[in-house]
């Protein structure tokens, strides 16, 4: 069936057929987004695609921060095997957007530090697969798959490949992660709104959490404050930092030895996304963002824990190769 025609469908069957609606900005997958508006009242569509997407996991993730009286978005209808979902809208207020007209930036991180606090003194649902040392290492494939061949024009040979891998698995091994908790692995300024009627935690709405998983409580304090759209100062970041180990009792140790650790994965991971959506996806924009995300990976590369990494990367990915792809 034509994708528009079940839309329109979908929509009839829950009542918003006459609805106004306006395309909302796309994000870096395979879904799109529209705002419905009737009568005064507002709700947002997902359309994912069931060839790319599965809405079953946001749904099953929804459910569960809903229960944590966390601010995920209500569901109000939906066809999983359509792919189409119809969920409560959280508005238009974007971190990313507030906290460059704010005058009290630390309110929005520290109600964002609680968020972490409140999930990760809950138990993580069983169903959730772990972020093991497996999915780390294949994660931070992507910057060896689209980036380097896109900066050498060469595409990795094998025992550069396998010295990458060894460099990676060498660290991993040498950090405790920590207890897991429930990690939402996007959890950064462009995912989160604020929601000024709300008190307390639930002030702090949730999107793009349906790639969750069981691991490190270290890793979406990485994704908060290692932003690759934003700047977040040194100052800024040790006191979320401590704000988390005090409320959480969380040992310094898995935090502080798993921070630079996690944040040099994600950071890596992160170029070879972006490089990927302009190469595949043809969402130039991305590029742009790269050049912060390479001095988030020198700095975490500071780090003595990461020296095998730091040693491959000066070897085989020198400065004069960490740039914006042209």
């Amino acid at each position: 069936m034509d994708r528009s025609k079940r839309r329109d469908e979908f929509l009839a069957e829950h009542g918003w057929e006459k609805a106004n609606i306006v395309p909302l900005a796309a994000d870096a997958s395979f879904r799109c987004y529209y705002r419905l508006e009737l009568s005064g009242q507002s709700a947002v569509l997902m359309d994912a695609p069931p060839a790319h997407e599965d809405i079953g996991p946001f749904i099953a993730v929804a459910q569960y921060l809903l229960k944590l009286e966390l601010s995920a978005p209500r569901i109000l209808g939906q066809d999983t095997s359509s792919g189409l979902l119809l969920i409560e809208d959280l508005g238009d207020g974007k971190f990313n957007s507030l906290l460059e007209t704010t005058d009290n930036p630390d309110l929005l991180y520290q109600r964002a530090v609680d968020v972490l606090c409140v999930l990760h003194k809950a138990e993580p649902p069983a169903w959730l697969s772990p972020y093991n040392h497996e999915l780390l290492l294949a994660e931070v494939d992507l910057l060896i798959d689209w980036y380097w061949p896109t900066i050498t024009g060469t595409t990795i040979d094998f025992s550069t490949r396998t010295a990458y891998h060894n460099a990676w698995i060498e660290v991993f091994s040498a950090v405790e992660f920590g207890p897991p908790v429930t990690v939402l692995r996007d959890y950064h300024s462009d995912n989160l709104m604020w929601l000024p009627n709300r008190n307390g935690v639930a002030a702090v709405g949730l999107l793009d959490f349906q790639d969750a998983l069981a691991g490190s409580p270290a890793y979406d304090l990485v994704s908060l404050l290692e932003d690759a759209r934003r700047d977040v100062s040194d100052t800024l970041v040790k006191n979320m930092i401590q704000r988390y180990v005090s409320a959480t009792g969380t040992p310094w140790s898995y935090i502080g030895r798993a921070y630079s650790v996690l944040g040099a994965q994600r950071n890596s991971k992160i170029i070879g996304i972006f490089t990927r959506l302009w190469r595949r996806d043809e969402k130039a924009a991305y590029l742009t963002l790269i050049p912060r995300v390479w001095r988030l990976l020198e700095n975490n590369l500071t780090d003595p824990l990461l020296a095998p990494v730091r040693l491959w990367f000066d070897q085989h990915l020198p400065k004069y190769l960490r740039q914006k792809p042209q």
